[in-house]
């Protein structure tokens, strides 16, 4: 699955991604949007149905994939961490199997990135990594539409990750490598991202300590949460830790003075970022959360409509 491609049967990472096949989603996503705005109905994927398979509860990832197949014509179907118990009630294989013979595609949110990988592996139909603990690619192939869209381009980019490298940095760490993005992370000893990760990366990407540092001349900064699922038991050291990387005005100041400020959400207001930055005039954190449905659909008609080949869509 390594070799997993947009246009073959996953996506499991950016890093399985060619840069023409990340323009290509991106391109497609512009593509879909414009014809959403204007009202127009193309349907790739009339008679296609979608399991969403969720470890983890989320807001925006059921919403944008549940949103995307009905508008281009398909259907999903929800399965809760319950209703499956993923390695423990029945096997990821068995899970894999049986789901092939019903949907044309499986989106999985889940905890140990191995599961999507073992889900991959065994499914008969396209997989798409909806988040696990390593990795979070369709929500950074939405930030780099967010930044097109605002920016016009992405080339000659410096964006600044600020806070913990989690899952969202290991992804905008491959994507950087892909595009040739300048991008310097900054967080807390001891925080970085997967050095393996990070070892893979090329010269254009950092891993610092000194957020006012990473942000001087940075177009985009870039902040999530202090504490993802499955850490809620660290929560108050990590506040204590994390406090220096709150996104706030005067690390603003620091930056571009166009500079895009973006948040994966949720957001923890007052914690990794203030209201003041987040409902400001640099944030674009509530278009990062509706481009999450376009880029979606662009991936779902390029995995799954037409039989896993491209559609062309009229308008």
């Amino acid at each position: 699955k390594g070799e997993g491609k947009v246009k073959g049967k996953d996506l499991i990472s950016i890093k399985d991604l060619a840069r023409e096949e990340i323009e290509e989603i991106l391109d497609r996503t512009g593509e879909i949007k414009k014809a959403h705005r204007k009202g127009n109905k193309p349907l790739p994927l009339k008679g296609k149905f979608l399991a969403l398979l969720f470890e983890k509860p989320s807001l925006r990832t059921r919403i944008s994939f549940e949103m995307g197949m009905k508008q281009l014509g398909g259907d999903s179907l929800y399965l809760s961490p319950n209703e499956v118990q993923l390695s423990k009630r029945e096997a990821v294989k068995d899970v894999a199997k049986v789901l092939s013979r019903y949907v044309d595609g499986i989106m999985a949110r889940v905890f140990a990135h191995k599961t999507i990988v073992e889900l991959a592996e065994t499914a008969d139909v396209p997989v798409i990594n909806g988040l696990s603990d390593l990795l979070h690619p369709c929500q950074v192939l939405s930030d780099l539409y967010t930044i097109l869209e605002k920016r016009g381009s992405l080339d000659n980019l410096k964006a600044a990750f600020i806070g913990d490298g989690n899952n969202v940095a290991n992804s905008w760490i491959y994507a950087a490598a892909k595009l040739k993005i300048n991008l310097i992370i900054a967080t807390p000893e001891g925080y970085e991202p997967d050095k393996d990760i990070l070892a893979e990366a090329g010269d254009n990407v950092k891993s610092i300590h000194d957020p006012e540092e990473a942000v001087k001349e940075a177009e985009v900064i870039y902040t999530d949460t202090w504490t993802s699922m499955g850490q809620e038991e660290e929560t108050e050291k990590r506040e204590r830790i994390f406090s220096p990387y709150q996104v706030n005005e005067d690390l603003l100041k620091k930056a571009e003075p166009d500079c895009l400020v973006m948040h994966c959400l949720p957001a923890h207001r007052g914690k990794e970022i203030t209201d003041a930055v987040m409902d400001g005039p640099h944030s674009v954190v509530f278009d990062q959360a509706e481009n999450r449905m376009h880029v979606q659909k662009a991936i779902l008609a390029l995995l799954i409509g037409s039989q896993g080949k491209v559609t062309k869509i009229q308008y």
